[in-house]
């Protein structure tokens, strides 16, 4: 079952459940309990359904995805155990739900129901313009009247055959049966209404019809596909699985408000544009094969094929037939003083009647020009050069090869001096000037620009010749002989869009070339000399055409034929015009990392959290013409800042996206022209709680508190440094103090230290001074001694006297007592080292501190030098001394 909204989207019911279709996005939503959904029907802004023991209607919720509402629930004790609901009409303000038992009618207003219950099991419900209509096994055809059943007609062909569809006619009701065909229905009378196709519709079961907008009839069948009648019977259309359907049964018809036929199939959904300017011809079996070139012909459409030449007769939809010995490529088709010639693999061929005959065979002809000012002589591009045919006696022949040029020759145009351009795809453009018989050549040039190249052409456009590239098209010009670009013409190649540099020139003085994803066509302005560029937005990807052999003949005043690697499209440029549709965003999903998609509401500005910053965005344009695609371009304001490149891509999605305000604009370009206004979604990426403003704020007064304790904890690091330097600067001043009085203290020291040695000095000095005196008195004593032999008492006297004067023990006496106060505590520490020590060996100590030598000594003792040795060496023994250690320095050292 099918049906559509306003708002061009279309809704299925299938095995699956619920789907909806918004030009490019599916969505699915499943059957409310699980089963499969038998009918649906659009009425306003619900969409009612109906499934086993089931029916209700869904609403667009905020996010844009439908929600469902039962309404069998508030009768649920009234529906039938097994009941299934095979169909829904509308009808004012009232829905009716048919089951196969029973009819339920549901007051939109007032929300109540009322149930029709036949003897007998419905067969189908209907509805015509003002009138509802259902039929029962065995009773015949019913009409709704005030909520009840009333008998129309119990004639016996509506009793045993099946109604598929009643329509309403001037007269009264047409009535169509599966497989009786047509009846009319005025007042009680019943009679048959008779149609081209009645024994094929007998034989093919009809299971679903539409009343189509410009009249006619659209019948789906059960094995047979899809016929479109005439409101006279004749047959429109027959539409097959070998002509495009996806399947041959046909289980429901629909047409939308663009006046597309939807074929809901066993197999799937087709959408058939019954309004399209262009017709397709599919070539299933492969019998025909690649077409590469058609021509119109005494009223039959010939069309040249890899396989071979077919024909058959214009506008009919009788089968092609083959052309007997053309078997293999037919490269050309050209039609001459009314000779049809065929280019071909094995030559040239002649068609008279659809019977071919051969005129050349010595190689593969391409194609054929006319020579100007010589009736009666073509020119063909052969495999390996450029021939001449001729007509003698109404018969055409071959008369001769031109000499002197031996290159393939597929495009090749001739001026009116006898020059001659040939495009070759590997070796360049050659210019060749033929004499006038056309026997030979003079020797020929090679253009080095422009440049040779895969796809090229060449040919004669407005009294100009053309070459196409892919470094564009270029212009000859005449005077010059030189080739320059046609920034015009070029352009269509810009952006990479080159596939083919094929021209072509119509009938109509048009020029055709071809892009990845349209068909350019040029033609001469009414009130100018300029050319006009038109636009085709017929992509490459859909005509299937064959690189480098693309076609495009016109077969009439408006209709083109192009041919495809499997079939043909006959385009009809008088009627090709498009609808100016609007873009839609059908859906916001937002996820979190590693979570499931959400949908978001798409009616109002949307609000996600700092962690749904994954999210994706459709749209779509509800067009569905096949031959068409539409192009899209978007901009997110606040993250970027230049609009995307145009791409048929239908959704878009960003990753990541930081916290901030978002504006998402897209706008749509279709048939290559720019759609109205662009549609704007706005939404916003909450900050995550720690950047909130309120954590912020947090932040700032804890960034004070932070840095008032900072402050105040290197105020108090810096004081107690700052106390810190003036203790140690104290300290250093103390030590430096203390240093300076050391200082002081030693050169007190050194002073005393030299008062010590001066007064050491002294000590000496006067120990040896005394000791001068001791000598010189024990040296007058030794005088005096000799004359006291002759008994002076004086003499005596003197001598007692001087013995007192050098009395030792007074002169140690006052030794001690000058060496103590020169030396203080010398003794004693001598004593206390050397408690063994005699007063004579401490007097000993005390000469030798005084570093005076044995001689030296030896009067202050009043011994001899070798006594005072021998006193010395006793007392080395007493201090035991090394015999390494001196005994002077041992002594000083104390």
């Amino acid at each position: 079952m099918i049906s559509q909204d306003q708002s061009h989207y279309v809704f299925f019911a299938n095995n699956e459940g619920l789907l909806e279709f918004n030009g490019a996005v599916w969505e699915l939503y499943p059957s409310p309990n699980e089963t499969i959904i038998r009918s649906v029907k659009v009425i306003g802004n619900k969409v009612f359904t109906g499934c086993y023991m089931e029916f209700g209607f869904w609403t667009r919720k905020a996010n844009g995805k439908l929600k469902y509402v039962s309404l069998s629930k508030t009768i649920k004790n009234k529906i039938l155990d097994d009941e299934q609901f095979w169909n829904i009409l509308n009808y004012d303000q009232w829905v009716i739900f048919q089951s196969l038992n029973r009819i339920y009618i549901y007051d939109s207003k007032t929300g109540g129901f009322q149930i029709i219950a036949p003897k007998n099991n419905i067969i189908k419900s209907f509805r015509t313009k003002n009138a509802l209509f259902f039929q029962t096994i065995n009773e015949g055809l019913f009409e709704i009247e005030s909520g009840k059943g009333r008998l129309v007609s119990d004639n016996a062909i509506l009793k045993t055959n099946k109604i598929v569809n009643i329509f309403a006619i001037d007269e009264g009701l047409l009535i169509q049966t599966q497989s009786n065909g047509f009846y009319k229905l005025i007042g009680t009378v019943l009679t048959k209404f008779s149609t081209e196709v009645d024994s094929e519709l007998a034989a093919s079961s009809v299971y679903s019809s539409q009343l189509l907008s410009d009249g006619s009839f659209a019948l789906g069948t059960v094995s047979n596909g899809i016929f479109i009648l005439k409101n006279d019977g004749k047959i429109k259309y027959h539409i097959t699985q070998n002509k495009g359907l996806s399947n041959n049964t046909v289980l429901s018809l629909f047409e939308d408000a663009d006046k597309n036929l939807w074929a809901g199939l066993d197999n799937g959904i087709n959408c058939i544009n019954l309004q399209s300017p262009i017709q397709s011809f599919v070539d299933d079996t492969g019998i025909l094969g690649t077409v590469y070139t058609s021509k119109l012909h005494n009223g039959k459409l010939y069309v040249g094929t890899n396989q071979g030449l077919f024909y058959k007769n214009y506008q009919t939809n009788d089968e092609f037939k083959f052309v007997n010995g053309t078997k293999g490529q037919v490269w050309s088709l050209f039609e001459y003083d009314g000779t049809l010639f065929c280019g071909h693999d094995s030559g040239t061929f002649v068609i008279e009647n659809t019977i071919a005959k051969n005129i050349f065979s010595a190689s593969g002809t391409w194609k054929f020009e006319t020579v100007p000012n010589q009736k009666g002589i073509l020119l063909q591009g052969n495999y390996y050069g450029i021939s001449v045919l001729t007509k003698i006696n109404n018969q055409w022949s071959f008369r001769n090869k031109v000499a002197g040029f031996d290159y393939s020759s597929k495009y090749f145009e001739v001026t009116n001096t006898l020059e001659v351009f040939v495009s070759h795809e590997y070796k360049g453009v050659f210019r060749l000037q033929l004499d006038p018989k056309l026997l030979k050549t003079n020797p020929f040039k090679t253009y080095k620009t422009p440049t040779k190249g895969k796809n090229a052409s060449l040919t004669k456009f407005n009294n100009t010749i053309y070459y196409a590239n892919k470094e564009g098209i270029f212009k000859l010009n005449d005077k010059t002989k030189q080739f320059n670009k046609d920034n015009l013409l070029s352009s269509i190649f810009e952006k990479e869009e080159y596939t083919s540099g094929k021209l072509i020139v119509d009938n109509s003085n048009k020029i055709w070339l071809f892009s990845k994803n349209y068909i350019h066509y040029f033609s001469l302005s009414k009130l100018s000399n300029q050319l006009k560029q038109n636009v085709i937005p017929i992509p490459a990807s859909l005509t299937n055409s064959m690189l480098g052999y693309e076609n495009i003949t016109q077969i009439s005043n408006s209709n083109y034929l192009i041919g495809t690697t499997d079939g043909y499209y006959i385009l009809n440029l008088n009627e090709l015009s498009f609808k100016n549709h609007t873009v839609l965003i059908t859906d916001v999903i937002t996820n979190r990392q590693n979570e499931i998609f959400k949908n978001q509401s798409i009616l109002n500005e949307g609000l996600f959290t700092y962690d749904e910053n994954n999210i994706t965005i459709n749209y779509t344009v509800p067009e569905y013409n096949k031959y068409i695609n539409a192009e899209f371009q978007y901009l997110l304001d606040g993250f970027q800042a230049d609009w995307s490149e145009w791409n048929a891509k239908t959704s878009v999605s960003f990753k990541n996206l930081p916290p901030g305000d978002y504006t998402f604009k897209v706008r749509a370009k279709f048939a290559n022209s720019s759609l109205n206004d662009a549609v704007v979604y706005s939404f916003k990426v909450e900050k995550p709680w720690y950047l909130s403003n309120l954590a912020l704020f947090v932040y700032f007064i804890f960034f004070l508190i932070m840095a008032r304790l900072i402050h105040k904890t290197y105020k108090n690091y810096y004081q107690k440094q700052k106390e810190k330097l003036i203790e140690e600067n104290n300290l250093l001043l103390e030590i430096k103090e203390l240093e300076n009085e050391q200082e002081v203290m030693r050169v007190r020291n050194e002073q005393l230290s030299q008062d010590v040695d001066t007064k050491n000095r002294e000590l000496a000095v006067s120990t040896m001074s005394l000791n001068s005196k001791n000598e010189l008195l024990a040296f007058i004593k030794d005088d005096l001694k000799k004359t006291t032999d002759d008994g002076n008492r004086s003499i005596k006297s003197v001598i007692s006297t001087i013995n007192k004067n050098i009395s030792e023990g007074d002169s140690w006496s006052v030794f001690k007592e000058a060496f103590d106060n020169a030396d203080k505590d010398f003794l004693k520490k001598v004593k206390l080292a050397h408690p063994s020590l005699t007063p004579n060996d401490l007097r000993l100590c005390a000469y030798l501190r005084l570093n005076l030598s044995s001689k030296e000594v030896a009067p202050l003792l009043n011994i001899s030098v070798r006594s005072v040795e021998i006193k010395r060496y006793r007392l080395r023994k007493k201090m035991e001394l090394s015999h390494e250690q001196g005994l002077v320095e041992y002594i000083l050292a104390v």
